[in-house]
């Protein structure tokens, strides 16, 4: 068996997930792991597979009948996790250059980013915009944690940072 990372865009629709879901299982591929959102009438998916060499082709075609649907894939190694995973809720009010700013500190600590989920949305009682991500990061050592949330903090006073796990 092989791994496979697609990434899917397709107007959104109902039954999406399932038919996918169908072409994955028909050509005896094992979903291993995924995201998928719904954004701006978009249905976008990044899909790891394990499918057999001799199913591979049959597969992405399969998935290009889907109407409407962009596919792109690369083949992938099994990977060794890392040993110290760790995942933070960042809040911030929203504005330009935001995400550049987190990845730009979490970079320059030498931290890698394994997820990172963001939303846009306004606070329910002030109507501030509001950035919201989830960011889950791996640790060569745990003791960076305390740099990695000061470093963060120097973004602006409205930062909010909560360790998840």
């Amino acid at each position: 068996m092989l791994r496979y990372l697609l990434t899917l865009q397709v107007p959104d629709r109902k039954g999406l997930v399932e038919q996918i879901a169908h072409a994955v299982s028909r050509h005896g591929g094992n979903w291993l792991d995924s995201e998928m959102r719904h954004m701006d009438g978009i249905f976008a998916a990044i899909l790891l597979l394990e499918v057999e060499s001799k199913h591979w082709d049959d597969l992405v075609e399969a998935l290009e009948c889907i109407e409407g649907l962009a596919l792109t894939y690369a083949k992938t190694q099994k990977k060794i996790k890392p040993l110290q995973r760790v995942s933070y809720s960042l809040v911030a009010y929203d504005r330009p250059g935001l995400v550049h700013d987190v990845s730009n500190i979490i970079n320059g600590l030498g931290i890698n980013i394994e997820q990172f989920s963001s939303q846009y949305e306004s606070a329910s009682h002030t109507g501030i915009s509001l950035f919201r991500a989830t960011i889950g990061l791996s640790l060569q050592d745990l003791s960076v944690e305390d740099t990695l949330a000061e470093s963060l903090y120097t973004i602006g006073d409205d930062l909010v940072l909560d360790r998840l796990s």
